[in-house]
């Protein structure tokens, strides 16, 4: 498949990021609280997930591709416009919103409506990511390479990307609709996502400069771990006001 383009790449990554983006905000992941007061704090704790995600997105980056701090970086001002990664705002998102919930004494479980919606919104992202040539996988000759406008056959990471986070989302729907791992959803998607990112790391283009493996494959571990910490933590033990959220979601599955 040849993908030298004869329109506006940009444009078309812009396009399906905005697309994300509105999947996310168009699902009614609140439509199980009752409480206006509870709504308000979940939206605050969105607000950091967010603020977290953006600046863990921007480190990865600089961390993985620009591979700082082992080499200088000056392109400060231009990363503000560019380069962005799905690992890091995973990851840094996470463990940012988790930091926080102690200090403000948030008790509300993680919402297993955001999660299932989550995967389907990075997926159209990664169609972005494979029209317009980013995360660019190895060389490769078989049957399903992709090829841009160097002529080098490569492996479609974005594309393995893309069902890998689909076939994710229909599997955490099911999931939810069984009303099994209730507010772990997240977690579990962190730690397989974790997983899939360590070895498709492999497969792609990207500097291998931390012992051999590549800045993403750090962070993928951090997901594995944080991820399965708090997966395991809330199974064995569940605040009692979560047996209330329960109720309140099955009514609304």
């Amino acid at each position: 498949m040849d993908l030298n383009a004869t329109f506006d790449l940009h444009f078309a990554y812009a396009a399906m990021t905005i697309l994300g983006i509105g999947l996310v905000l168009a699902f009614p992941v609140t439509g199980h609280f009752t409480d206006p007061l509870d709504r308000r704090r979940y939206y605050v704790m969105q607000g950091i997930t967010a603020v977290c995600a953006v600046l863990g997105a921007k480190l990865a980056v600089v961390l993985g591709d620009a591979l700082w701090p082992l080499h200088e970086f000056h392109g400060w001002a231009s990363l503000l416009g560019s380069g962005r990664s799905i690992a890091g705002a995973l990851l840094f998102g996470f463990l940012g919103v988790e930091a926080a919930k102690p200090l403000l004494r948030y008790d509300i479980p993680p919402n297993d409506r955001f999660a299932i919606i989550l995967p389907f919104s990075i997926g159209l992202g990664r169609i972005g990511c494979l029209i317009v040539g980013c995360c660019r996988g190895l060389p490769y000759d078989g049957p399903w390479a992709i090829t841009y406008a160097d002529g080098i056959p490569r492996h479609p990471a974005p594309l393995y990307e893309m069902v890998f986070h689909w076939a994710m989302g229909f599997l955490l729907i099911a999931l939810w609709r069984r009303q099994l791992l209730f507010g772990r959803l997240f977690a579990f998607y962190l730690v397989s996502y974790g997983v899939f990112r360590f070895f498709t790391e492999y497969l792609r283009e990207t500097p291998k400069a931390y012992g051999g493996l590549s800045a993403y494959q750090i962070m993928s571990l951090a997901m594995i771990v944080a991820g399965g910490v708090a997966l395991i933590a809330r199974t064995v033990r569940q605040p009692p006001r979560w047996e209330s959220w329960k109720l309140a979601a099955r009514r609304a599955t």
